[in-house]
């Protein structure tokens, strides 16, 4: 072997080793986490500390201490700001100076008696979309103090230090902060309270720029994003121009249950950001919608729609608005009970107004754990975690029909009707929502979002009631869809409301293009209980065993053994390689690298029966026919004839030699043995197929009762390791 060769190979295996040392740890980090769910961790009672920073022997070692906390992991510096726009060289940060409440107020509160929708009042940061998120929570006592806890003061144990809670993708989180606060010529630069000494939502707000990676990646957004990750809930989009012809009736009952919800008007132009309209309506601005309510309005029913601006100020001055004449002829005690003649930025308008002046309306539907209350009709709701994987499980969209197959695959079945039909007709109301992870946190090094969507199919007879069939490429070219979300889009969450007849739908998940890596969270709300389970093949080896009898082998065959066995009469593995490798470099209708040692040990593995760590005749014989049929089976899966698989080739091909992987362990093969550009040359495909029969062989010699589980002492789970 020359030394450019040598090289060549010790690179290609350091790669190897690299990803996957990666890959295991991810595997790890994965089953830690699975664990760590399945024992309560991440629910509202057991947040997962944020940077694994306790509040409570934080704020104790500060009192004892005699000292205010400083935060170390989000300082009081041009960096915890912004990156762009507010970045450490921007003007926009000159003249900032970090002050707590006590420096800016007498008698600083964290929640003066009740939080109202009225503190919240915005300041110099594009984060409307998040305010209005916040002035909704204050309306539910119950979903506030999840994540407000109460707990804290600036009397009572004040050491500097607060903390709050947040869902993140599936899992609360404890974010803790001192309260050193952004200000300008002494006052809050961001988030203030209307008065000026309440402070719990500019503190909430620097604990939410704290998880995000600083303020600036707060910049613009959508109210959804702000009332899933203060509530748990799963949110939906309306477009009021075609809006639900049930719509009132959607809203009304949203707030029946609690839950929260947003509107806002749609811009032409970044200067028609913030813009006025002639009738007091804020343009590219988050409201609250807070009510709804139907009045008797000179003998008709009118229904109405009460709004909050976060601003605190800036009021529609149309019909039904706080001075408006209509009221006149409403009734003394709906009137006393629904007007407010104040400029606090809430108003009433009526639903027609509504559908006119606004564009999107944005419902946040609440988890069954955070509606503790009778009074409240519940979800049944289920969740999963999973990825898109480059070349294994990110199939791209429809367009895409050789691999939209691989994306990650999903079964609900809709069993009860809805208790309220809408128009009579029956059907099971559903709500799918698909989320991408971690995707704002990320902005700071460029990463954005994916462009992403959904589609729903029936499910066929034939599969009712199987879980471990991943539907392959030739259902989705003979079947539509059902249903599918609306067009693919790069929000954090795209989400759906459904209404489908009783039966059992496939849901797919997918980017719009392949090969886009991410991580997803996918979430089903359903009126009525319904069943939600991720669907995946079976892992199992069918491989055909190779029997043969030194009596079997042909003459020819044996000089040829006794020509590369040498005097032992046996071929190690330093000789496999050689002998394998002069075969190899001599096909051009194949790529390869060359037999690693790795490889050439798994094979003597696998075959060594008497433990010499050499192959005999009859061992030889068994691998040189193995090899030979994944010869055939490579070039018959090699369909573009290229000399190497892609991994969707790959992954029939593993099939096709007899074994059955899910998803995750296709993308374990595609980590270990493919090349930079993701495909599979013969050599690594060999050495998959060897490792795989390996792994089979030993499990099923250690699972003596049959049982699907074998159990191994330290000792034991290195020494398999290691082999």
């Amino acid at each position: 072997m020359t030394q450019t060769t040598q090289a060549h190979e010790k690179t290609v295996a350091e790669r190897r080793q690299v990803l996957q040392a990666s890959k295991m740890s991810g595997i790890v980090a994965k089953l830690q986490h699975s664990r760590e769910r399945s024992l309560g961790i991440g629910s509202n009672s057991q947040a997962v500390r944020h940077l694994n920073q306790d509040f409570e022997s934080l704020r104790s070692g500060c009192l004892a201490r005699g000292q205010l906390f400083e935060d170390d992991c989000f300082e009081a510096l041009p960096s915890s700001l912004g990156f762009n726009e507010l970045g450490p060289n921007s003007d926009k940060v000159l003249g900032i100076t970090w002050k707590r409440p006590t420096e800016l107020c007498s008698k600083p509160k964290f929640i003066a008696e009740n939080a109202t929708r009225t503190d919240i009042c915005q300041g110099a940061l594009g984060d409307c979309w998040l305010l209005a998120a916040i002035a909704s929570l204050t309306l539910n006592k119950q979903v506030l103090s999840r994540v407000v806890p109460h707990d804290q003061s600036f009397e009572e144990n004040y050491a500097g230090i607060f903390h709050f809670e947040f869902w993140q993708f599936g899992e609360w989180v404890d974010v803790v902060v001192d309260d050193r606060l952004p200000t300008r010529d002494g006052k809050l630069l961001f988030v203030h309270s209307e008065e000026g000494s309440e402070f719990w939502s500019a503190l909430l707000e620097k604990a939410y720029a704290k998880l995000n990676g600083c303020y600036e990646a707060l910049s613009g957004g959508s109210t959804i994003e702000g009332f899933e990750d203060f509530t748990g809930g799963i949110a939906e989009r309306h477009d009021l121009s075609r809006a639900d012809p049930h719509l009132f009736k959607i809203i009304k009952k949203a707030l029946d249950r609690g839950s929260l919800v947003g509107c806002s008007i749609n811009i032409s132009s970044t200067a028609d950001s913030e813009a006025v309209t002639y009738c007091k309506l804020v343009k590219g601005h988050a409201y609250s919608v807070t009510g709804a309510e139907q009045v008797e309005y000179r003998g008709d029913m009118v229904q109405l729609i009460r709004i909050r601006n976060p601003w605190g100020q800036v009021e529609w001055n149309g019909p039904w608005s706080d001075n408006s004449s209509n009221w006149i002829y409403v009734n003394g005690d709906d009137r006393q009970r629904l007007t407010n003649r104040s400029e606090d930025g809430e108003f009433w308008m009526s639903f027609s107004d509504f559908l006119r002046q606004y564009s999107r309306l944005e419902i946040c539907n609440l988890t069954p754990d955070a509606l503790t209350g009778d009074e409240f009709k519940k979800w049944a709701e289920r969740e999963f975690e999973e990825s898109w994987r480059r070349s294994v499980s990110a199939g791209g969209c429809r367009n895409y029909p050789n691999s939209f197959w691989m994306n990650p695959q999903f079964v609900i079945k809709l069993g009860e009707v809805d208790d309220d039909p809408d128009d009579g007709e029956e059907g099971c109301t559903f709500i799918v929502g698909l989320m991408q992870k971690n995707k704002r946190c990320m902005r700071k090094i460029g990463e954005e979002l994916e462009t992403i969507g959904f589609a729903i199919y029936e499910l066929p007879e034939e599969y009712s009631g199987k879980r471990q069939v991943h539907l392959k490429k030739n259902f989705f070219l003979y079947n539509r869809s059902a249903a599918r979300s609306g067009n693919f889009t790069n929000l954090r969450e795209v989400c759906n409301r459904f209404c489908l007849p009783p039966g059992e739908y496939l849901i797919v998940p997918s980017t719009f293009e392949p090969n886009k890596n991410g991580d997803f969270y996918m979430r089903v709300f359903s009126e009525k209980q319904a069943h939600f389970q991720e669907i995946d093949d079976p892992v199992d080896c069918h491989v055909e065993q190779i029997d043969i009898d030194e009596d079997d082998i042909s003459d020819r065959f044996k000089r040829l053994f006794g020509k590369l066995a040498g005097h032992d009469v046996e071929i190690s593995v330093f000789e496999l390689q050689r002998i394998l490798n002069r075969v190899v470099v001599k096909r051009d209708d194949i790529k390869t690298n060359g037999f690693s040692l790795a490889t050439c040990h798994n094979m003597v593995n696998l075959l060594d029966k008497d433990g010499s760590g050499k192959l005999g005749l009859v061992e030889f014989k068994i691998l040189w026919t193995k090899i030979e049929k994944f010869m055939d089976l490579y070039k018959e899966r090699d369909t573009d004839q290229s000399g190497s698989m892609s991994a969707s080739e790959m992954r029939m091909a593993v099939e096709a030699a007899g074994f059955f992987l899910n998803n995750a362990l296709h993308q374990i093969i595609v980590a270990r043995y493919s090349e930079p550009n993701l495909t599979i040359d013969f050599d690594n495909f060999v050495g998959s197929l060897i490792r795989l029969e390996s792994l089979f062989n030993t499990f099923q010699t250690l699972n003596k009762d049959g049982s699907g589980e074998i159990e191994l002492s330290f000792m034991q789970w290195l020494t398999l390791a290691m082999v």
